[in-house]
This record gives structure tokens, C-alpha cells and sequence, in this order.
């Protein structure tokens, strides 16, 4: 189970955000810290597993109210990004947008190859055993390097961690939105 984009926390209440009700309708994608240099660039880190995806000419959306601006150039400057909005030609130009999240339409991503999710697609599915016994509901996902580990809060209230490796989550089914999952002995 690979890491992906998170969700921004604002909701699908419209008909023309994200296809299933209770989705995200944005992504976050970055977050653009400073000016640099003088000619409109902006640092900006990277919160995406791809970002090649952050081409010239994407359409981004930008801060609490998702304002939409395109990329006008996209270079490496490691480990960050180094963009440049439309409409931005000088560090003083850049100046509304430090400190702010760049977002993308959860209704614009690509598909993932299979076995792969992005985690608003996780996060709420029940987590059952392979014997169909309900443990719980996915709530978080955890990213510690060498594989997430997903937080469930349990039916009684408390919390469980699993690691997401082959071992332990045997199978997700996003149309019974359900997790399938091999408890360990030390649970």
C-alpha cells in the first residue's frame, strides 16, 4: 500500500466536486514558503508522490479559499520545487501566496496502478478479518518511511496500529469499502 497525496480536510457538498459523497474535493499537492530570487519564483515543498504531475501550464489551486492559478514554470531545486505562478514575475507579486497549501481536484487525478491508493480513498473503510469480524474504521494513515501504518479506532473506542505490509493487510475492497486484514499475534 504506497503513500500518496493527502486530503485537504474540506468535504465534497457539491455535485461538482469529487464523484462519491464524503470524498475530499481537493488535494493537497504543496506549500509554497518564500520568494526566491527576483524574477516570481516560489519554493515550494513537495507533499505529492509525483511530482512530475507539476508541469507548466497545470492548473493549481491555491490557500484556504482554493483560488485557481496556473503553473507558469516548475524546476527542480531539491528536495523542494521551484514554481512560478501566473501572473507573478516578482518577489512582490509572490507575496500573497507564502505560507499557502497548492491543491489539485481530487476528480482531476489519475488512476493509480493496481494495489495502489491514494489515502482519501482509505480513510473511513471498515476494517474487518478475514474471518468478516469488524475491528474498526480506518482513521489515519501514518507515514514512518519504511511502510504507512494505518491507525484504526477499534468498535470499543481505543486505537490499533497495523502495518500496511502483505502480511498484515491482506485486501481492500473500495466498493464494500472495506479493509480485510490478518491480526497479529500481538495485538
Amino acid at each position: 500500500m504506497k503513500r500518496r497525496s493527502q486530503p485537504v480536510p474540506e468535504q465534497n457538498n457539491s455535485p461538482t466536486g469529487s464523484p462519491t459523497p464524503g470524498e475530499p474535493v481537493f488535494i493537497a499537492v504543496g506549500f509554497l514558503r518564500r520568494a526566491h530570487g527576483v524574477h516570481g519564483e516560489m519554493i515550494m515543498d513537495v507533499l505529492t508522490a509525483y511530482p512530475e504531475r507539476l508541469r507548466p501550464g497545470r492548473k493549481v489551486f491555491v490557500g484556504d479559499e482554493h483560488e485557481p492559478v496556473r503553473l507558469a514554470a516548475v524546476r527542480r531545486h531539491t528536495p523542494a520545487l521551484l514554481v512560478r505562478l501566473e501572473g507573478c514575475n516578482t518577489p512582490e507579486e509572490t507575496a500573497r501566496y507564502r505560507n499557502k497549501l497548492v491543491s489539485v481536484r481530487v476528480d482531476e487525478l489519475p488512476p493509480l496502478p493496481e494495489g495502489e491508493y491514494y489515502h482519501h480513498q482509505l480513510i473511513g473503510l471498515a476494517v474487518v478479518t478475514e474471518a468478516g469480524e469488524t475491528v474498526g474504521v480506518l482513521a489515519e494513515i501514518l507515514e514512518t518511511g519504511a511502510n504507512d501504518v494505518y491507525l484504526v479506532r477499534k468498535t470499543d473506542g481505543t486505537e490499533l496500529l497495523l502495518p500496511a505490509i502483505e502480511d498484515v493487510i491482506l485486501a481492500v475492497d473500495l466498493e464494500q469499502k472495506r479493509v480485510v486484514v490478518r491480526l497479529q499475534e500481538w495485538v
